[in-house]
This record gives C-alpha cells, structure tokens and sequence, in this order.
C-alpha cells in the first residue's frame, strides 16, 4: 500500500506543515483565541507501556475488551483533571476548504453514520466496523462541553482519503459532523482505517464551538488526531481488504510517529473494546 497521493503542490500544507509543527504542541499555552480547551486521554492512575497500550483501574465495556489506553467516556467528570488534547495538522487531506475542497458547508455533512457517501456521490466505504466516541470536555472545569461541534475524517481500508485520492475523488465518504450532547459526547459509525506508509493509524478531528461555525467551516477550535492501539491495528490489519496496512505499520512506531511521536501518543491513543465479528469501539475524552 503506498500513501494517498498529495493534491497540487499550491495547495500542499501536509507533510512539510506537519514537520514543521512537530514540536508546536509544547507551546499550546501561547494558543490564543480559543473558545474551547483541548482533549483528554487517560484519568490520572492510567498507565501507558512501551506498546501504547494503557491498562486503566475504571471498566470500559461489558464486551471483550482488546486493548485499553483511556477511561471510558462514561466517566463522570470531575473525577480527575482532563489534559487539553495536542493540537496537530489537519494533514493534506482535510476537506474543510483550507486545502482544496470544503465539504463542511454541504448538505448531508452533519450525521452520525459516515461510511457512506452523500449527495450526488454514492460509494461505500466497507472495512472492519468501528464506533468512535469523543466526549469533548472543558479542561479547565472539567465539564462537557455541551453543543461543541466534531468534524471527523479519516482515510478508507486501502488508505484513500475521500475528496483527494484516486479512486476516491469523486467520494464525502468518512467524513461527518456531529454536535455533542449533554453529556458533551459525539458518536460515528465507521470502518476501521488503515495504515498507510509513513504514519502510525489515526483519525483526524476538529472542534468547534458550535454547529454552525463547524457548517459554515468558520473558526477551528482545536485540530487534532486518535491514535488506534497497535494490538487492535494487528488484528485488524490480517482481515481482508486491508492489503498492505500490516507491513505499514511494522515500519513505523507511535514513538516513532511525525505527529503523536513526542510524548507517545499518551493523550491521543484510545481506548478500543470489541472484536473483528462484533465491531469495535474507539473511546477518547477530548479536553479542550
């Protein structure tokens, strides 16, 4: 599997915005204008191994649980501090019309099940099923966040990006906005990503204050990225369909990641319960 092809040079802010704001995250505090804070992963007696993988005191799910990085976004607040998630680039490929195409301003973008296109398109994204829950809080109260907007994409089971790649430019698929509710939590219906060459598996998300700033593609909270644990990507990654994705991610490392690389995706890598057959579901509190 090779990386999805980069649009127009005039239009690339991907890989070199993004070696160009490795380090940014360290100055978050300089970040001004920003209704909302950042996003949580762990509670305060997670503990993080070598793998990425994070063992955590509080109970996730009644399914088998295979990898775990993050308190269940059931967790009542206040229980412990919320660190403000990094922020990250939104990559090349976002679709929010700072590069290229701007999806956000369609019809149809503000849903919860993204696996399908809309609109005149009407390709289908297919893959393992994934569920992603992002509880955006307010980390300096440590409180939700309630009517805050998620704009999330990632790239399909053969590592296109709907939009931009080809085979896929024709397509909205894996892209959606949703509005968070009281408990300050948004909910997709998706498909597992792959990894593509030179990046550990992510899914790219932003914040905004309200539905209509995210619909009307106005002022960006906070962008940032999920990291998925590696023990998931391993039995993901032997399913049909996802050619390729196995020996990507044998090439690379969170450690070694251009973006969740320096602090080992601790405040980005979910918590993943669930199995192949069932589906899984991807838990990351997002303090902002």
């Amino acid at each position: 599997m090779t990386p999805p092809p980069k649009p127009p040079r005039e239009h690339d802010l991907g890989l070199v915005y993004d070696l160009g704001t490795l380090h940014r995250r360290r100055f978050l505090g300089l970040f001004a204008g920003a209704g909302l804070a950042a996003v949580a992963g762990c509670s305060a007696d997670d503990t993080t191994d070598s793998t990425g993988t994070t063992t955590s005191s509080t109970p996730t799910s009644s399914s088998p649980t295979t990898s775990s990085s993050a308190p269940s976004a059931s967790t009542t607040t206040g229980s412990a501090d919320v660190d403000e998630i990094p922020q990250e680039t939104g990559g090349p490929y976002p679709g929010d019309g700072s590069n290229g195409p701007n999806v956000l301003t369609e019809s149809g973008i503000v849903r919860r099940d993204i696996t399908k296109s809309f609109g005149s398109a009407s390709g289908v994204a297919t893959g393992v099923p994934l569920s992603v829950e992002l509880t955006v809080l307010d980390a300096d109260k440590d409180t939700p966040l309630k009517g805050a907007a998620v704009y999330l994409w990632h790239c399909d089971a053969e590592g296109r990006y709907s939009l931009y790649s080809d085979g896929a430019t024709g397509e909205n698929y894996l892209r959606g906005v949703q509005a968070a509710d009281a408990s300050g939590k948004v909910t997709f219906t998706t498909i597992f990503p792959a990894a593509y060459m030179g990046r550990w598996p992510h899914i790219h998300f932003e914040i905004y204050s309200s539905l209509n700033d995210a619909t009307a593609a106005g002022k960006i909270t906070r962008t940032s990225q999920l990291a998925l644990p590696k023990d998931v990507c391993d039995t993901v990654y032997a399913a049909d369909g996802y050619d390729g994705s196995a020996q990507n991610l044998a090439r690379t490392s969170l450690e070694n990641d251009n973006v969740f690389g320096d602090d080992g995706g601790v405040h980005q890598l979910a918590t993943v319960t669930g199995d192949e057959s069932l589906g899984y579901v991807a838990k990351l509190d997002v303090g902002v």
